[in-house]
């Protein structure tokens, strides 16, 4: 797909990550093991030719960019396209960096004149699926689309999501913005767009000098009478990850192997930074069952219902259920932890306890000790 380019937002400033998101954006979040958000967004546009990337950074990127490189795991350390990593700069009279996804596509007005591709797709990093943008692209054009949004299918629907109405064609008749919880399905906005780049750059110019900030309001829901916008429905797993909630679901969701093997490998492979990580070691004690467990674990203690991340330490006598446990945590002896979220480099000592609740999971921040 050489005639399509991506525009990647690495920050959403509405999601509510809270301590996740403290030292890092939420592209860079580590998620089911061995990966990180970005990783799933990256992957789906390689996977579908997508090789000219721009991604808009705002804050806290350096986990970003040290995951990212210069994109050499995605094939994308090219030297004619490949990614245009844009940290955040003031272009503005107040000289504030950028403060929605209007302003963020303007500051980098510029790259897209500069790049040759005639489509464009806009999408967030906090989006966890598996899609084929060709089939998208083929989508839009026998639809005569202006804009196509992607789509998924959500029982219960979260706060804060964009609700989709469309009529038997899948033509867009109505949006807006969910103000409460339902445990009606809903067709719900991904967050993903597809449209000929002249087009966003016309929309974007009209906006910004308009003083207008939020793509999806101030566009999306004021055209939706003037241009045809199409709905794409996923047909598998898809999730919008914005809160610790939704977070440690889908992480647990992650145990099912039909969904694991739908989101990893349904139109080509998730791909990561790769690493050169020894084997987990699994001492005499180790019982460890419905658990992911990535490389360079050593566990002598017992895992159920749990992600576990590169280089975790478990101890003998330690019993860790339905819970996360990031990148080098130490567990010691006698600790019991459940429905828990522990960032990287976590040394939790003998004897504690952490417990949460399923819709409640207790959080401990990167570098603690408890």
């Amino acid at each position: 797909m050489n005639n399509i380019m991506g525009v990647v937002f690495a920050s959403n400033l509405e999601t509510k990550l809270n301590e996740l998101t403290i030292r890092r954006t939420p592209a860079s979040l580590p998620f089911c093991g061995r990966y990180r958000l970005i990783d799933f967004t990256l992957s789906n546009f390689v996977n579908s030719g997508i090789t000219s990337i721009g991604i808009l950074t705002k804050n806290n990127y350096n986990s970003l960019m040290e995951h990212i490189r210069m994109g050499r795991d995605w094939d994308l350390n090219r030297k004619n396209s490949g990614i245009a990593m844009f940290p955040p700069y003031a272009h503005n009279q107040s000289k504030d960096v950028y403060k929605d996804k209007i302003e963020a596509i303007y500051s980098i007005f510029n790259y897209l004149v500069k790049t040759k591709e005639e489509y464009a797709v806009i999408t967030d990093s906090n989006i966890v699926t598996n899609i084929d943008y060709e089939d998208v692209y083929n989508y839009h054009i026998k639809n005569g689309a202006d804009i196509t949004m992607v789509t998924y299918e959500a029982e219960p629907c979260s706060l804060r999501r964009i609700i989709v109405e469309t009529d038997s064609d899948m033509a867009v008749k109505d949006m807006y913005i969910s103000t409460v919880s339902d445990d009606r399905k809903k067709q719900i906005g991904l967050n993903i767009y597809l449209m000929k780049k002249d087009l966003l750059k016309s929309l974007i110019e009209n906006a910004y000098a308009r003083g207008l900030g939020d793509f999806e309001k101030d566009i999306l829901f004021k055209k939706l009478g003037q241009l045809k916008i199409m709905a794409y429905k996923v047909n598998g797993y898809a999730e919008i990850i914005d809160d610790i909630k939704g977070y440690f679901k889908q992480n647990m969701k992650m145990l099912d192997y039909k969904i694991r093997k739908d989101l990893f490998y349904k139109y080509g492979k998730i791909m990561t930074k790769v690493k050169d990580s020894v084997p987990t070691v699994y001492g005499d004690k180790a019982n460890v069952t419905n658990s992911l467990i990535a490389d360079g674990c050593i566990i002598n203690g017992t895992v159920e219902n749990s992600v576990l991340f590169r280089g975790v330490k478990i101890e003998e006598g330690a019993v860790i259920k339905n819970s996360i446990i990031m990148e080098n945590g130490y567990i010691m002896h006698g600790v019991n932890i459940s429905y828990a979220i522990l960032d990287k480099h976590v040394t939790v000592q003998e004897g504690r306890n952490i417990s949460g609740y399923e819709t409640y999971p207790v959080v401990i921040v990167k570098d603690k000790i408890v």
